[in-house]
């Protein structure tokens, strides 16, 4: 009897190492609301089949430095708000094209629409740059961009950033809201400031082909509610 329940439990530990491995499952965020980051690299989604998988909301990215649109862009921001989820627009952010361009870049891409989620920059990309120098002042230059985000949609945006990002450039900023990408396990940094968890970059999730970002909202189905609403 002991023997077996060993192997019991071997087994189910096995099978939830398979699922964490899988993206089928990550234990820290079971107690938030779970949702995605997608861009053109999932292809097409399937939003309505995505919304009935535990998804309440994606962050969908809109544009990449100072030119570049997502091609899926369009399409996923209608999409997702066709099958009921919350949703918002990031932008990827450069080192090599000033905050200023860059806003202007996702400000003419992304519609200005009551309900949708703060916007989201990415600050991940950590150079060098092909074209130009790298930006001497990027936390400068980011608030630039933030600023001006801000003052078109009038919610401030939320900084997207991994723990190397975080600690080469933005440990000293204060008074911002964070989306944090800490796989596996529950983030060691920003640990009061993060809002969004970014927890697994390979998660499998119904309607869509490939592998995609899953993320957890530090909150409640009513907290979310009022995230996008902090929208005007």
């Amino acid at each position: 009897m002991i023997r077996w329940a060993l192997g019991a439990a071997c087994a189910l530990l096995a099978l939830a190492l398979v699922a964490m491995a899988g993206g089928w499952w990550t234990p820290w965020a079971g107690r938030y609301t779970h949702g995605v980051d997608v861009s053109w690299h999932q292809g097409a989604i399937d939003w309505r089949t995505l919304a009935a998988d535990d998804v309440a909301f994606a962050y969908i990215k809109a544009t990449e430095g100072a030119d570049h649109v997502d091609p899926r862009f369009a399409f996923n921001w209608r999409e997702a708000s066709a099958a009921g989820l919350y949703r918002g627009a990031y932008h990827f952010f450069t080192l090599c094209q000033p905050g200023a361009r860059q806003a202007a870049n996702f400000i003419a891409v992304v519609p200005r629409e009551a309900g949708a989620l703060p916007a989201a920059v990415d600050l991940e990309h950590m150079g060098p740059c092909r074209r130009g120098p790298t930006m001497t002042d990027v936390v400068a230059e980011a608030r630039i961009f933030m600023d001006r985000v801000e003052a078109h949609y009038g919610v401030r945006p939320i900084i997207y950033t991994t723990r190397e990002f975080h600690d080469a450039h933005l440990a000293d900023v204060t008074g911002e809201r964070f989306w944090t990408r800490s796989l596996g396990v529950e983030p060691r940094f920003r640990q009061r400031d993060w809002i969004i968890w970014q927890h697994h970059n390979r998660g499998h999730k119904s309607g869509v082909s490939g592998p995609i970002d899953l993320n957890a909202f530090r909150g409640d189905a009513a907290a979310l509610a009022a995230f996008a609403g902090s929208t005007r």
